[in-house]
């Protein structure tokens, strides 16, 4: 049958739909073992998630070289060795740190899973931390840093997390040049042997993980204790100091352009309106076809992009509206969002509008989730924000039943512009 290309095609609604579940496994030693079986490709994943990240760290930077200085040497590969094997063998590897956690991430594949694992192995278990990498590896960094010192966008994050937090807090004590000098590999060793044992770590196994990629795992890192295992205190939230000011500048006098950062501490994840107010803030600015998209780009020109998004920390989340533009806008950027938030408070929304909102976020958690790599990811994410898999059916349930009488009380209640604080990083005119 010939498809008749004057008429649009209907729209449906999509029904709910059932996440896949990971399959659960404890190895030898006692490490858990999450296996996300999908695919058809000859590919695998692995994520070790070793618990303690820049919340714990004694020093600014020690958790970010700590794992990033894994990949300079062990005890049983040089740099070279590990850079030369992992591209023989076609892998790719990440490694990163956050608040809570420090991820090495390996795609490898499938048939050369063994020897790539070997050099996972080595790296967690057995880094040497030499000093001639470490001292390369720093002064590439410092001048990265002083590139990014630079920018505007940086500034104005940073800031912004310094007015929320307080610069006592782990979220808004940032690194200045003089940190470089005083990290040393001795503080790397130290943070190594508190957090990187066998007792304080997670695997994520997806792809083509059969039984035999399994077993491969466990005969190279899941068979004996390894590391100076200890019982380590969980993390507890920390004293938050907020600057009494809410609106900061900081100057660019050579800046074309300024980046504005609008924040404010916003519902906690496990809050009951939590998966609801996700609506709310997508419908403001959480997608192409939203609010301040519509206004700020579309209407007004004055920027080419807008965001409002969730951003989540340890104990503690954030709304965020952020964009960049010429400097001349970025009083005006301000006052439009506040306008829009406004509108929210006084008028509803229309049918129509949530309707493509629900149909966006439903289509983006398809997409989200069809894959290996991306359903290991969404589970990482439950387990660094402390969430089970109920996270998923209730974020369904909640796009499907908001209503527009819900969108105006959710924002009535929970967006305030006078609590927001505003950061603007550029040239003053």
């Amino acid at each position: 049958m010939q498809l008749d290309r004057t008429r649009q095609p209907e729209i449906h609604a999509l029904q709910p739909f059932v996440i896949q579940s990971p399959e659960r496994y404890v190895m030898a030693n006692g490490i858990p073992v999450e296996v996300i079986r999908a695919g058809e490709a000859e590919v695998l994943r692995l994520d070790v998630m070793v618990g303690g990240g820049q919340w714990e760290q004694e020093q600014p930077l020690q958790a970010m070289y700590t794992a990033r200085m894994l990949r300079e040497g062990t005890r049983s590969f040089t740099s070279v060795e590990i850079a030369r094997r992992l591209d023989f063998y076609g892998a790719w590897l990440d490694v990163s740190s956050s608040m809570n956690y420090t991820f090495i991430t390996l795609y490898c594949l499938k048939k050369y899973f063994a020897e790539t694992l070997e050099v996972v192995a080595s790296m967690l278990r057995e880094p040497c931390f030499p000093e001639e990498e470490f001292s390369i590896v720093i002064q590439a960094n410092r001048q990265k840093f002083l590139v990014n010192q630079n920018k505007v966008d940086v500034l104005a994050r940073k800031q912004l997390n310094k007015a929320l937090f307080g610069v006592g807090h782990p979220c808004g004590r940032y690194a200045v040049m003089e940190d470089y000098d005083l990290l040393t590999t001795e503080s790397l060793r130290k943070m190594h042997r508190r957090f990187f044992h066998s007792g304080n770590c997670i695997c994520y196994l997806s792809g083509m993980a059969d039984e035999d990629a399994l077993r491969q795992l466990e005969a190279v890192l899941g068979q004996e204790v390894w590391g100076e295992v200890s019982t380590l205190e969980p993390m507890s939230d920390k004293p938050i100091f907020p600057a009494s000011e809410k609106q900061f500048f900081i100057e660019r006098p050579d800046a074309v352009q300024s980046a504005i950062n609008l924040g404010m501490f916003t519902l906690d994840t496990s809050h009951e309106d939590y998966q609801k107010f996700r609506v709310l803030v997508t419908l403001l600015g959480g997608y192409f076809g939203s609010r301040l998209m519509k206004n700020i780009r579309e209407d007004k020109g004055y920027t080419y992009g807008i965001a409002a998004n969730v951003v989540s920390y340890p104990f503690h989340n954030q709304l965020l509206i952020s964009t960049q533009a010429a400097n001349a806008y970025a009083r005006p950027i301000v006052e439009e969002v506040c306008r829009e938030i406004h509108r929210l408070h006084e008028e509803c929304v229309t049918e129509d509008e949530l309707t493509m909102v629900r149909n966006y976020m439903m289509g983006d958690m398809c997409r989200g989730y069809e894959s290996p790599f991306s359903l290991a990811d969404a589970y990482i994410y439950l387990r660094t924000m402390g969430l089970d898999s109920s996270y998923f059916t209730c974020a369904q349930e909640a796009i499907r039943t908001i209503t527009v009488s819900d969108i105006q009380t959710l924002a009535c209640r929970y967006l305030h512009t006078e609590d927001m604080t505003e950061v603007i990083a550029g040239k003053k005119l």
